[in-house]
């Protein structure tokens, strides 16, 4: 039907849902994930873009997000290994970072600790955001810029609490130390708190809860921020546990050292031959033996 003259004309279909055009295996995955919400069958046709070659690196990062939401984690990470190897290289961060989600909800620990460490790897040699200072980041619906800076943060963050998981307090506490001096905020502040409780070093833990209930920190007055850290004062008012001695904490910070040796510390001290290359944020945050041992 001809468009009378002076009438709006509708955006297309494909518009209007926000899908990706055409009628491709791939395209109509999406339409099933997103306007029919038919997740199953999505997947199904996710499987049928990957086997034909279309849109590889979406169809497997999509296809792997539903079945994450569908509890079929283990599926998605053999998904994910086994059809990487035909995504573009620069699909390949992305992957990595569905991958450390899965491994988190399914509790693959290890797997997850060895692929954070990898991806700090990759910062350390400049071959993160595709070499780039900074990349574009999407939260529901919305883009953002990421720096290389936040990403180191957010990595070390997710490093921490995998290392809380475990019940490696010790580990956890160089690594929240580590992301406090690059980028503090009031969630890592809370975590390496209960790390410090953990250790019955808790006069170190009161005076990391101080600092946050000074209302300064980057997300202290977020409501979920302010529970926090109600419940963890509330825990060190309990506490009739002893700090540390000065010397105990000393091969405490040892021992964090030696179990960190070929992880952290190494990641910031082995490329000393190719200082130059050398992102600078590494050279700030590489000295913290003494600081820890403090």
């Amino acid at each position: 039907m001809r468009q009378r003259r002076g009438e709006r004309q509708e955006p297309p279909y494909h518009v209007v849902h926000k899908l990706p055009p055409g009628d491709t295996p791939y395209v109509r995955a999406k339409r099933l994930q997103l306007v029919e919400k038919d997740p199953d069958a999505a997947i199904a046709l996710f499987w049928k873009a990957i086997n034909e070659g279309d849109r590889v690196d979406s169809a497997l990062k999509d296809m792997a997000i539903v079945m994450k939401q569908q509890d079929r984690t283990e599926e998605a990470i053999g998904a994910i290994k086994s059809f990487r190897g035909q995504c573009s290289k620069q699909a390949q961060e992305s992957l990595d970072n569905i991958l450390i989600d899965l491994y988190k909800k399914c509790g693959r620990l290890e797997e997850q600790i060895e692929l954070l460490k990898q991806k700090l790897w990759t910062i350390y040699h400049g071959e993160a955001f595709n070499g780039k200072p900074t990349k574009t980041a999407r939260s529901h619906g919305k883009k953002f810029q990421v720096t290389i800076k936040q990403e180191i943060s957010r990595i070390l963050g997710n490093l921490g609490w995998a290392y809380m998981q475990q019940g490696n307090y010790m580990a956890a506490e160089v690594v929240y130390r580590k992301a406090q001096i690059i980028d503090p905020d009031a969630n890592k502040a809370c975590n390496l708190c209960h790390c410090l409780i953990k250790q019955t070093r808790i006069a170190e833990a009161r005076s990391i809860l101080d600092e946050v209930m000074q209302g300064d920190m980057v997300g202290s007055n977020d409501p979920k921020s302010k529970a926090r850290t109600e419940e963890l004062l509330i825990e060190l008012n309990s506490s009739h546990a002893s700090p540390l001695s000065p010397l105990s904490a000393q091969e405490s910070a040892s021992s964090v050292e030696d179990a960190l040796v070929q992880g952290l510390d190494h990641l910031m001290k082995q490329w000393t031959p190719f200082r130059s290359k050398r992102l600078p944020i590494f050279e700030e945050i590489s000295p913290f033996r003494d600081q820890v041992a403090c």
